[in-house]
C-alpha cells in the first residue's frame, strides 16, 4: 500500500518566513533571542524564556511547547472539592479532555465524552452548557481559547468554534471538509493568525495534519503524510521553528514552522504486527504530546521508551526505559531542567532533561495515561487507582492525593490556588457485550482546605 499523498489546500505556495534553527538561536545572546533574530519569528517579551505566545491565548498544557509548565502557580498543603460536576460517561480508553481557563479569568471550559461543552465560574457557576453533533464519543481533545473564541475537535471529525461568554457556535467545520475525517483528538494550537490540528481516519488508518482560518474554519493546508490514527496535540517550538506531531505508527513528525516544509521523522521501536499491508508495525503507538523545550523534544511510546530527540534533525540524544507503555503527557521544569513523566507501570518519574537519569521515581497504584503537571513546588498526576496525586517535585514524596469515582486521565490544571481535572466513568459491560454507566465521571475543582 503506497503511503497518503502529501497535499496542500491552497493551489499556489503561499509566502511564509523562514523558520530558524535551534543553534543559531543557541549561539545568539539572551537578549537577542528574546527580542528576534533578523529573518526569524519574534518572540514575545512578556512571558519571557517560556515563549508561548500571546497572553490573550490559552491552550491545552499551559502553551505551544505543551510543557505542562505552572511556575507562578502554588499548590496548597491540603485540598478539598469545592465544586463537581457530571461530565464523563463513555469507557473509551484515550484521556479525557481536560478543562481549560479562557484568557477573561471568568469561565473555565470543559468538555465531555458525550458532545457536551460546559461554560462555568472559578466559583462553579454554570454559564452556559452546548450539545454538540459529537454525541459518540464526544470531546478527547482539550480546546483552544483565542480571544473569546474556543476551538474544539471531536470525535464526529468535526472542528467546532464557540463563544466563550455565551457558548454559542460560531462556526462548525464538518468532517467531509476535512476529507472525511473519522475523528479528532488532538487539542488544536493557535499562533500567528491560524490553527493547527491533527484529524484521524479509519480506512486506511492514517492522518492529516491542518491549517485552519480561524475566522471562517476553512482549511488554507495540509499535509497527510501520517500513518495511523493519531491522537497527539500539534507542538509548536519558536525558539527552534519547528512543529511536531507523533502518531499510531510510532512515527514522531516534523515540519519547519512557520513555512511548513516537511523536515524529519523518528521512528521508535514498532516490533508488532504489520498494519495496512505493511505501511507500518504496531508496538510503538504514540499517544502523548511532546514537550519541547531549549531545542529538544520529550515524549513516550508504546515501546516502554521515553525519549529525548534534537529537533534540529531529529537524533535520538537519550531514551529511558520504563516497566510498561508511556502513553501520557510530560511536563517540563525549565528552571530545573527536569521532566517528569508517567507510565503504565504505574510510576511518575523525574529525570534530568540533559541526560535522561532518573532523578526519582514515585509509585502512584495505577496507570498514568494523562497530562502531568509540575508548578512551583509540586508535580501534580492522575492515576487509574482514582486518585490525583500530588508529589513534592524535588522528592517525589506524597504531599496528598484526592480520592474520586473513576480514573483520572485528564490534566490537572492550576488556576489562582484552585485545580481543575476531570476522571472517567465507571462503566460495565453485560453479556450482550451493552455498556451500562455505573458511575459518570466528574469534573472537579480542587481549593485549599484551611
Amino acid at each position: 500500500m503506497q503511503r497518503p499523498n502529501n497535499s496542500s489546500v491552497s493551489e499556489t505556495d503561499r509566502d511564509r518566513a523562514a523558520g530558524c534553527s535551534r543553534r543559531r538561536l543557541l549561539a545568539a545572546s539572551g537578549a537577542a533571542a528574546a527580542t528576534g533574530l533578523a529573518g526569524c519569528v519574534d518572540l514575545p517579551t512578556s512571558l519571557g524564556d517560556r515563549l508561548e505566545g500571546s497572553e490573550d491565548v490559552s491552550l491545552f498544557h499551559g502553551g505551544l511547547r505543551r510543557l505542562g509548565y505552572y511556575p507562578d502557580e502554588t499548590v496548597p498543603d491540603s485540598v478539598a472539592v469545592n465544586w463537581q460536576f457530571p461530565l464523563n460517561y463513555v469507557e473509551h480508553t484515550a484521556a479525557k479532555s481536560s478543562p481549560v481557563p479562557a484568557p477573561d479569568g471568568e469561565t473555565i471550559l470543559f468538555a465531555g465524552d458525550t458532545g457536551w461543552l460546559y461554560g462555568y465560574t472559578p466559583g462553579g457557576e454554570l454559564r452556559w452548557s452546548t450539545r454538540t453533533g459529537a454525541t459518540d464519543l464526544g470531546f478527547h481533545g482539550s480546546a483552544a481559547v483565542v480571544g473569546d473564541t474556543a476551538y474544539i475537535g471531536g470525535y464526529d471529525g468535526d472542528l467546532y468554534a464557540l463563544d466563550v461568554e455565551s457558548g454559542e457556535i460560531v462556526w462548525r467545520t464538518r468532517s467531509a471538509e476535512l476529507d472525511d475525517a473519522l475523528a479528532i483528538g488532538s487539542s488544536p494550537a493557535y499562533h500567528d493568525g491560524s490553527l493547527y490540528v491533527v484529524s484521524e481516519y479509519g480506512s486506511p488508518s492514517t492522518g492529516t495534519l491542518w491549517e485552519i482560518d480561524p475566522n471562517t474554519g476553512e482549511p488554507t493546508w495540509k499535509d497527510d503524510r501520517m500513518w495511523g490514527q493519531p491522537h497527539p496535540s500539534p507542538t509548536i517550538d519558536l525558539e527552534t521553528g519547528r512543529l511536531l506531531a507523533g502518531s499510531n505508527d510510532g512515527v514522531l513528525y516534523c515540519w519547519e514552522y512557520p513555512s511548513l516544509e516537511f523536515l524529519w521523522e523518528f521512528q521508535a521501536e514498532a516490533d508488532g504486527e504489520e498494519q495496512e499491508d505493511g505501511a507500518f508495525r504496531a508496538g510503538a503507538e504514540i499517544k502523548g504530546t511532546l514537550a519541547a523545550h531549549q531545542g529538544y523534544g520529550y515524549f513516550g511510546s508504546w515501546d516502554n521508551n521515553f525519549y529525548c530527540l534534537d529537533l534540529e534533525d531529529g537524533s535520538q540524544e537519550w531514551a529511558f526505559e520504563a516497566g510498561r507503555s508511556i502513553m501520557s503527557n510530560p511536563a517540563v521544569d525549565v528552571e530545573t531542567d527536569i521532566v517528569y513523566m508517567g507510565s503504565d507501570d504505574g510510576y511518575v518519574y523525574a529525570l534530568d532533561a540533559a541526560s535522561g537519569e532518573e532523578i526519582w521515581s514515585t509509585d502512584v497504584d495505577g496507570r498514568v495515561i494523562g497530562a502531568l503537571t509540575v508548578t512551583a513546588e509540586t508535580v501534580l498526576a492522575g492515576s487509574y487507582d482514582s486518585h490525583l496525586y500530588a508529589l513534592d517535585k524535588e522528592t517525589g514524596d506524597r504531599n496528598w492525593r484526592v480520592e474520586n469515582r473513576g480514573r483520572v486521565t485528564s490534566a490537572p490544571v492550576p488556576v489562582d490556588g484552585r485545580i481543575y481535572y476531570a476522571e472517567r466513568a465507571i462503566v460495565s459491560t453485560d453479556d450482550e457485550n451493552e455498556e451500562t454507566t455505573e458511575v459518570p465521571g466528574h469534573a472537579y475543582c480542587l481549593v485549599g482546605d484551611e
